[in-house]
């Protein structure tokens, strides 16, 4: 019996490391060792504190970004082999004990672990962004430079956005921004950020707005700023509501598309233009993150190890903008 570790949230903002025991392997199963799990921040924020449209039971066991290496297999398990690298949406666990259609191939050697965990949380901004159907020269803008605005910004360029604006409200987020592909970085506190919006795309405002905060407020900035006939991608969750909509005036009136991207809202068996699996959009990253044509090294702020995974939720908990991506390494795995 091998004895684990995972991460457990016991009581609302209370986070726990506890040990446990795995169940034996069956014929058609198999164990995987955790080199690291990554720490979806909004969401996990949001659920650990309880916050509005996010409130889940306890005990509760976070996370779904895993990379580890198969150690084991079932007597009837032909399509991995011990030593290979795999992508899971486990949660942040030492160990543990699945089917093998719930694991993705990391099929280059090259790519750090640490790098590769970034695969659902991109495919979790790829989806909002396939929504918004970008075509080659669209000025599109980014509200929000947390960890999904930074994955959605770089998405949306590969998508052909051009310009690529990137908004938020922290000067070291936006120059990060701009290290990794923003054209423009603004600040909506500014007095003069819509006179700014519009000298970057020529007056007539984004074409596509991603709105990746979920504050409230913002969705109120994105359904202003928004030029005429916009499509409007909600991908962050939004907290709470978003007070004194007008409709006619901001929707209606404008000819605005709005799109809400939850991922749950993905098709569960095959893809369609725009609207991919969340089996082929995470092939799909770990793809470019392979090929070094999604860049995820830069965002990664913070390591720690997963027996410490404690001290990164409270972090987490205080909401430093300097947080960003937070990597819980597990079984001694500091290098790829």
């Amino acid at each position: 019996m091998i004895k684990a570790q995972r991460v457990v949230w016991p009581s609302r903002a209370k986070v726990d490391v506890e040990t446990f025991t795995l169940p034996p392997i069956g014929d058609n199963e198999v164990l995987v060792a955790t080199d690291c799990t990554l720490i979806s921040p909004g969401t996990e924020r949001a659920f650990l504190l309880g916050l509005p449209n996010a409130q889940g039971g306890y005990p509760s066991r976070p996370g779904y970004s895993n990379i580890g290496t198969v150690i084991a297999v079932g007597n009837a398990v032909t399509s991995f082999k011990v030593g290979e690298r795999v992508a899971s949406t486990q949660g942040h666990t030492s160990h543990f004990v699945t089917a093998p259609n719930r694991l993705l191939k990391v099929a280059s050697a090259d790519v750090p672990s640490e790098e590769a965990v970034f695969f659902n949380l991109g495919a979790i901004a790829l989806q909002g962004v396939r929504k918004a159907r970008i075509e080659l020269g669209e000025a599109t803008l980014v509200l929000g430079q947390g960890l999904i605005g930074l994955l959605s910004l770089q998405l949306a360029k590969l998508s052909g956005a051009l310009p690529i604006i990137a908004a938020d409200l922290t000067d070291s987020r936006l120059e990060l921004a701009k290290s990794i592909g923003a054209d423009a970085i603004l600040n909506p506190e500014d007095t003069d950020f819509s006179e700014q919006l519009n000298a970057v795309t020529n007056g007539n405002g984004p074409v596509v707005v991603i709105e990746a905060t979920g504050h409230p407020d913002a969705v109120s900035t994105a359904l202003d700023v928004a030029g005429w006939g916009a499509r409007l991608v909600l991908l962050a969750s939004t907290r709470g509501e978003t007070p004194k909509v007008n409709f006619y005036r901001d929707v209606h009136k404008k000819g605005l598309i709005l799109y809400g991207a939850h991922n749950a809202v993905r098709p569960r068996q095959e893809s369609s233009p725009n609207y991919w699996t969340l089996k082929d959009d995470s092939h799909l990253l770990l793809t470019l993150i392979a090929e070094k044509r999604f860049d995820v090294a830069p965002l990664i702020s913070h390591r720690v190890p997963g027996e410490e995974a404690p001290k990164a939720y409270q972090l987490l908990m205080e909401w430093n903008p300097g947080l960003l991506g937070v990597v819980l390494q597990w079984n001694n795995s500091h290098v790829p």
